[in-house]
């Protein structure tokens, strides 16, 4: 496992004390809501339908490294969805000890098999499509992953921690554009250490009429808010609260690879 140091040098989070957020954390978390639930749940369908429309992504990347066309695949992912929102086995979802990530690979190689066998249409459930898929023709990278000796559990490893680094900075830029700040986020994303080229704080602080020490400031508190939420993504998707700094080991690794 990485050290907290390399986990904050990839992605400019450091150990926080999870500790001191987990059981708040926990109280309204999807993927635990979906495994509490008990026969017909609505609250855990819709938080099942919210983690399949923020990780259909992977799921797609996954299928596409099988060999099968952009048609098809779109076909499989949207069965797959309706395999799990439709028929709304929570029980079967219980029996999963851990991760969203790993029940959703583990379903998703059994579901992929089992419709190569029967070599049938997929059903979408009365005909609809459940999860929006609008942006596969705009992201044309999800179609041009690694070649081998790159696998399809890599790419949907790697498509998962992207997933969930992309949604924080969603998150995290939406609240800074909510308090008039966006340029200020733009400014300080540049400093996370992924980013390539990246100018130094004085420079960024020479852009923005501010002194140093003031973006100094920002960044460190740019950076407490991400590492929270980062940790607050990672918990929806994680059975406890013991299992949120593992998985962000896991991601961490996976980046690295």
């Amino acid at each position: 496992m990485p050290a907290d140091d390399e986990v904050t040098s990839l992605t400019g989070v450091g150990p926080a004390a999870a500790g001191h957020h987990g059981a708040a954390m926990f109280a309204t978390t999807h993927w635990s809501v979906v495994l509490e639930a008990q026969g017909e749940s609505p609250a855990a369908h819709e938080a099942l339908e919210k983690l399949c429309r923020i990780y259909w992504r992977p799921i797609y990347s996954f299928v596409r490294r099988q060999g099968i066309g952009p048609e098809e695949a779109e076909d499989l992912t949207q069965g797959f969805f309706a395999q799990l929102l439709v028929r709304r086995k929570f029980s079967a979802l219980r029996k999963e000890k851990g991760r969203l990530r790993s029940f959703l690979l583990g379903a998703l190689k059994y579901f992929v098999a089992d419709e190569r066998r029967r070599a049938m249409a997929i059903k979408r459930g009365k005909g609809q499509r459940l999860i929006p898929l609008a942006e596969l023709r705009a992201h044309e990278e999800i179609e041009m992953e690694p070649a081998d000796p790159v696998t399809a559990e890599m790419i949907y490893g790697r498509r998962w921690a992207l997933t969930v680094l992309e949604r924080v900075l969603s998150r995290l830029k939406d609240e800074y554009v909510a308090a008039g700040n966006a340029a200020l986020f733009d400014s300080l994303k540049q400093l996370l250490p992924d980013e390539p080229g990246s100018p130094s704080q004085a420079e960024i602080a020479a852009q923005l009429s501010m002194t140093e020490n003031a973006i100094r400031q920002a960044f460190y508190r740019f950076r407490q808010r991400y590492q929270l939420l980062l940790r607050e993504e990672i918990a929806h998707t994680v059975a406890t609260p013991g299992d949120i700094e593992d998985e962000l080991r896991h991601l961490i690794a996976v980046l690295e690879a």
